[in-house]
C-alpha cells in the first residue's frame, strides 16, 4: 500500500463565545443584558469569539499569546508544529511522529483535521493502541482518515459527506456549535486556525471502514 503525499492530521484548540464592544448604545445594551443561558465563564472566553473557536473543549487552551499552545501563537505556524503546543493532543502528535508524517503535515496546503484528544485514545483498549502505534502502515491509514483535503472548512459547510485523504468518507451532522463525525465522535473545539489547516478536535479517534 503506497503512502499519501502528504497528509495532514493534528490539531489544536480553541474557543468562542463573546461579542465585539463597539461602544454603541446597542452594543451597550447586550452587554449589559446577556442572552438568556449565557454564563459567566462563556463571557470570560469573549477574546476567543472573534477568531470564531466554539466548544467547551476550548476552555482548556493557554489565553497567553506568548504560550506556544494558545489560539494566536497556533495560528501563526502549521497544524503539526501547532498541534505540539496542545496539552490535549499529545498523543496524536507522538502518532503523528511515529508514522513520520509531520514534515508532510505540515507542508500540507488548506486541509481540515479533525484531531482526536489524548481522552479519545485513552478510549482504545491498551493492548490495541499499541498494536497500531507499532504499524505504520496501519497507523497512516487512521491517520489520513482524519484528514479533508482540498480546503478549509468553516462550520457552515463541515456538515455533509467529506472526502478523507485516506479515500473513504466522514459523515459529519450537525449545524452551529454542535457537531459529530460519523455519529459518535462529537467535536468538542472548533474551528481552530493553524497556518495551512482549520482543525476540529474530537472525543473519539475515527476508524476508517473495513
Amino acid at each position: 500500500m503506497r503512502l499519501p503525499k502528504f497528509v495532514a492530521v493534528a490539531a489544536v484548540a480553541a474557543f468562542a463565545l463573546s461579542v465585539a464592544a463597539c461602544g454603541s448604545a446597542s452594543d451597550d445594551a447586550q452587554t449589559a443584558n446577556p442572552p438568556a443561558g449565557a454564563t459567566s465563564s462563556a463571557m470570560a472566553s469573549s477574546p476567543a469569539m472573534a477568531a470564531g473557536e466554539f466548544g467547551a473543549g476550548c476552555a482548556a487552551v493557554p489565553t497567553d499569546p506568548m504560550n506556544a499552545g494558545s489560539f494566536q501563537a497556533m495560528s501563526q505556524v502549521p497544524v503539526a508544529t501547532a498541534a505540539s503546543g496542545n496539552p490535549l493532543l499529545s498523543t496524536l502528535v507522538s502518532a503523528v511522529k511515529k508514522a513520520g508524517l509531520v514534515d508532510s503535515l505540515n507542508s500540507s496546503a488548506n486541509v481540515t483535521v479533525f484531531a482526536p484528544t489524548n481522552d479519545a485514545f485513552a478510549k482504545i483498549p491498551k493492548a490495541q493502541l499499541d498494536q497500531v502505534l507499532a504499524d505504520k502502515e496501519k497507523l497512516t491509514k487512521i491517520l489520513t482518515y482524519h484528514v479533508v483535503p482540498g480546503g478549509q472548512l468553516t462550520p457552515e459547510t463541515l456538515a455533509g459527506n467529506q472526502m478523507s485523504l485516506e479515500g473513504q468518507n466522514l459523515m459529519v451532522a450537525g449545524n452551529g456549535a454542535n457537531f459529530t463525525v460519523n455519529g459518535d465522535s462529537k467535536v468538542v473545539c472548533g474551528n481552530v486556525k493553524t497556518a495551512n489547516a482549520t482543525v476540529y478536535i474530537v472525543d473519539t479517534v475515527l476508524m476508517p471502514p473495513a
